[in-house]
């Protein structure tokens, strides 16, 4: 059974959802036939990240459809592990390139190779420019609008709070969309007239460690202050609860987690079971996996991009017990069919 979700829409500054069945098919419905037998290379900045996992199963299922062979290099959650991945993809001469999960910028250097050996490039969350012509060189940089995404975060937490909430805001600076989700959310509260308690800069990749500590210090920090914790990414959260655990505060009691995206299946989990996190702003990662096959299938061919954006889901507890035992956001409605038949027509 696919997962039913909780939509979303921003009006009038209010948070508006509402359960939906199956929905009908909003992205594109012509573009160049497959272009036959093609090997693809995805370089994935952290497996260990739900997110990526997510997009990256959704490149393999898309390629298995489309006829494609795809090789797929883990940057293993550095900038270096990311570096020496873009060169050997570089070096396999693949007829095109996904760049899943990490900053175009970070890697300027990296994909000015890729740039100059011809090969197409799309890529996943590279950057704050989604749809066409993101910088870099990338034909298409997929994403939902990070700046919505952030905003319903920060929405449902003001509501969820009611008086006198005291958020605190995790964000990684080593990617620009990250600072530019958690600036949106920390004006969101502020400009509702929320406290934002603190703004904390912390990497992703460091999350197994740090986030312990940081979690026990900013108890002791603020106490009882400190109602809701915001990410911008579900990561930080696999780490947030053992340390609350620990200090003995239940879930029902501690901090309320709701992160600004990715929707990962951890994440999920813990939403339905009550365990430390209480919504996610989740994208559809295998969807957008087909989304980036698509769009370098048309790069390939010369075409130009679709320009389609997806949209995200917030996910709830209740919204989770309605359904089956899905713990991803896959959207009911017939994308698969859709790709398909532009690719085979």
């Amino acid at each position: 059974m696919k997962l039913k979700y909780i939509a979303l829409a921003l009006a009038n500054s209010t948070l508006i959802a509402g359960a939906l069945a199956q929905t009908a098919w909003d992205g594109p419905t012509t573009g160049p036939a497959a272009a036959g037998e093609r090997s693809i290379v995805v370089v994935a900045a952290d497996l260990k990240n739900g997110g990526i996992l997510g997009v990256t199963e959704g490149v393999e299922e898309a390629a298995a459809t489309i006829g494609w062979e795809v090789r797929i290099l883990d940057g293993a959650g550095s900038i270096q592990g990311r570096t020496a991945a873009i060169g050997q993809a570089i070096a396999l001469k693949p007829d095109g390139l996904v760049i899943n999960g990490f900053d175009a910028v970070e890697q300027q250097a990296a994909l000015e190779g890729v740039v100059a050996a011809g090969i197409p490039m799309v890529a996943w969350h590279s950057g704050p420019k989604i749809g066409c012509d993101a910088p870099g060189g990338i034909f298409a940089n997929i994403s939902t609008d990070a700046m919505t995404v952030s905003e319903v975060a920060a929405q449902w937490a003001m509501e969820d709070a009611g008086d006198g909430i005291g958020a605190i805001v995790f964000t990684d600076s080593t990617y620009q969309i990250a600072i530019d989700k958690a600036n949106r959310i920390k004006d969101t509260i502020e400009g509702m007239g929320g406290t934002v308690l603190e703004y904390v800069d912390t990497p992703i990749a460091d999350t197994s460690t740090r986030m312990g500590p940081l979690t026990i210090s900013l108890l002791q920090k603020y106490g009882d202050d400190w109602t809701h914790a915001l990410a911008i990414n579900d990561l930080y959260f696999d780490f947030m609860g053992p340390a609350l655990a620990s200090a003995g505060i239940s879930a029902a009691d501690g901090p309320q987690a709701g992160s600004a995206g990715d929707g990962s299946e951890a994440a999920f989990q813990r939403i339905r079971t009550g365990n430390y996190q209480t919504i996610t702003v989740a994208e559809p990662l295998n969807l957008q996996g087909w989304q980036l096959v698509d769009e370098l299938n048309r790069a390939i061919q010369g075409e130009s991009c679709s320009g389609y954006i997806t949209s995200p889901a917030l996910v709830t507890q209740e919204g989770l017990a309605k359904m089956g035992d899905s713990n991803a956001f896959d959207p009911d409605s017939p994308y698969r069919e859709a790709y398909t038949a532009i690719w085979r027509q």
